[in-house]
């Protein structure tokens, strides 16, 4: 099955659980109100996503004036792929790492982290924002904030399943209880596939973006080698935005499992691997600007 038939078979998946823990708690007209909240959630979180994001993670814009090298590399990329220049935020934490959000690719914003900066290599650094501009031309941005929205919707439905449900509910106090306890488990797994199916068609468009597929797996290496042993504050603080980053910043799991945000690492790169046997390889994917004290040193 293909990433974007997967995905949507997800979100229909995760609507019918919201419509479903709506109707065990108010019969027929509470799927329907379910539906129509989870909807005006779903506007909202259109509109404002990316401020929000944002805020969370404490980025700051920079420009071709306070990050000459990150932003012209961003910009080129961004030509590269044919699509709208984004906004580039940089995030001040020593662990590596990186994200997009955006409603659509005319109002994107791409963010690093300062120690993204400091520790990886141009080109890594190169493949990783490459990966990022993938997410938003592929409009995963919007998919991972629609799925994290009703996430979050699901969950506070559950919370109410027990002062609303009662005996004449199917399952009765009981049912109410189970629908407390699963409802948000099962969102939860829902919403950690769809991200994790993401994540493999951004490595390969990030990888046909940037010229080179080794440059994108080294970087996915070392940064998972560093969030091991590096906090992030502010995703430990907002773990709901864990899924957006290019890396698990919540002291990421060698293996795949049910309830991770995003592949194994080791699975990533050698898909990034296979496709560089039949890929011509780039000299160099990050445009030299002569300037000194960069962003990186």
């Amino acid at each position: 099955m293909t990433g974007y038939a997967r995905t949507a078979l997800l979100m229909a998946g995760m609507t019918a659980l919201f419509m479903g823990v709506g109707a065990l708690i108010g019969g027929s007209g509470g799927a329907i109100i379910a539906l129509a909240v989870a909807a005006a959630m779903n506007l909202f979180a259109y509109w404002n996503s990316d401020r929000a994001v944002l805020s969370m993670a404490g980025a700051r814009a920079v420009d071709a004036r306070t990050a000459p090298d990150l932003v012209a590399m961003v910009h080129d990329l961004a030509d590269r792929a044919g699509m709208p220049r984004p906004r580039v935020y940089l995030i001040e934490t020593d662990q590596p790492n990186a994200f997009a959000t955006g409603r659509n690719p005319e109002n994107a914003a791409v963010a690093a982290t300062t120690g993204l900066l400091r520790r990886l290599s141009r080109d890594e650094i190169a493949g990783v924002m490459a990966h990022e501009l993938a997410h938003i031309r592929n409009r995963d941005t919007l998919i991972m904030t629609l799925t994290a929205t009703m996430a979050g919707a699901i969950s506070m439905l559950a919370n109410f399943a027990m002062f609303f449900g009662g005996r004449d509910r199917p399952g009765g106090v009981l049912g109410s209880i189970l629908v407390m306890i699963f409802a948000p488990l099962a969102a939860m797994v829902v919403q950690m596939a769809i991200s994790r199916s993401r994540e493999y068609e951004a490595d390969r468009v990030g990888a046909a973006i940037c010229g080179q597929p080794l440059a994108l797996a080294s970087a996915l290496q070392r940064i998972e080698g560093f969030a091991r042993g590096i906090d992030n504050p502010a995703a430990e603080a907002n773990p709901a935005s864990a899924p957006m980053y290019i890396i698990n910043p919540l002291h990421a799991h060698a293996h795949d499992r049910l309830f991770s945000t995003h592949p194994a690492t080791a699975n990533r790169v050698a898909a990034l691997q296979a496709l560089a046997q039949g890929a011509p390889v780039a000299r160099s994917s990050v445009p030299r600007t002569g300037r000194r004290g960069g962003p990186w040193g």
